[in-house]
């Protein structure tokens, strides 16, 4: 029977891509962290001596704690956030337990700064809406987005330092037959079946020549619509977060079922 107050591997994969993932902390020592420097999704590092230190940014939120093994460390940095208020779990068996149930990873290295500038071109549709809904959802919570005019792309992205995305020149963009949604799951390692299931529907919706498939027709004419609700970049980005969170429940979870109308309420 799992401990009280304690979030098994299966329960945070779960979790982990949808607006109820909790906040994630790594509490391991530096010395376990350097024999795989790679954090779970979402996950930031801090030092288990001062974790009360978070204790304000915590309240009125859920938050899941990780050490190496998910004994000593994660239990009493998770007793003492619990004696504060904060509603917070520890990692059954911590990272090790995660990478043997087959987590994804994310190699430490490659992940920008925390709430750091994101920046692409201005109204955005599909492809720049869900390279901000990965992000937020598997890289960096607290990462903001700049729409700016295409021409001024990578002059904003060096003078604010920020990272450009999908557009002519930048790293993080569109290659042969592959959308800037790929290259942001090739940039930080992520693989999973339900992200590369998405991957196939936003690819084909973008456009990217001979990327069919059936759903990309349904969140191009919504992500048309989108755009044609809001004027201000940011609020679309607000409102479509919920249908890439949508997209991902149904690749993750409902692909191969269908639905039809039944008169006299029966099943087929």
């Amino acid at each position: 029977m799992t401990a009280p107050n304690t979030l098994t591997s299966t329960q945070l994969l779960r979790l982990i891509g949808t607006p109820n993932a909790p906040v994630l902390i790594d509490i391991c020592i530096d010395e376990d962290f350097a024999e795989d420097p790679r954090l779970i999704p979402t996950s930031f590092r801090h030092p288990f001596r001062t974790i009360e230190t978070l204790v304000p940014a915590l309240l009125d939120r859920k938050v899941g704690i990780i050490c190496h093994k998910g004994k000593k460390l994660s239990q009493g940095a998770m007793a003492l956030l619990r004696s504060h208020g904060v509603d917070a779990e520890a990692l059954d068996g911590g990272i090790v337990a995660w990478r043997d149930a087959g987590g994804p990873l994310i190699r430490a290295t490659a992940l920008p700064k925390r709430g750091g500038l994101w920046v692409t071109r201005h109204r955005p549709k599909i492809d720049r809406i869900a390279c901000p809904w990965l992000i937020r959802r598997f890289i960096d919570p607290d990462a903001r987005f700049l729409f700016v005019a295409p021409s001024e792309v990578l002059a904003v992205a060096e003078k604010f330092d920020a990272i450009p995305f999908d557009v002519e020149g930048a790293e993080l963009s569109h290659t042969e037959g592959l959308c800037s949604f790929d290259a942001l799951l090739a940039h930080f390692d992520i693989s999973t079946p339900a992200l590369a299931a998405m991957a196939n529907v936003i690819r084909a919706a973008d456009g990217t020549p001979n990327a069919l498939e059936p759903e990309a027709a349904g969140l191009l004419a919504i992500s048309l619509g989108l755009s044609r609700m809001y004027r201000d970049d940011l609020e679309q980005l607000a409102a479509a977060m919920p249908l890439y969170d949508a997209l991902y429940r149904w690749a993750r979870d409902a692909q191969g079922e269908t639905h039809e109308w039944d008169a006299h309420g029966g099943t087929r």
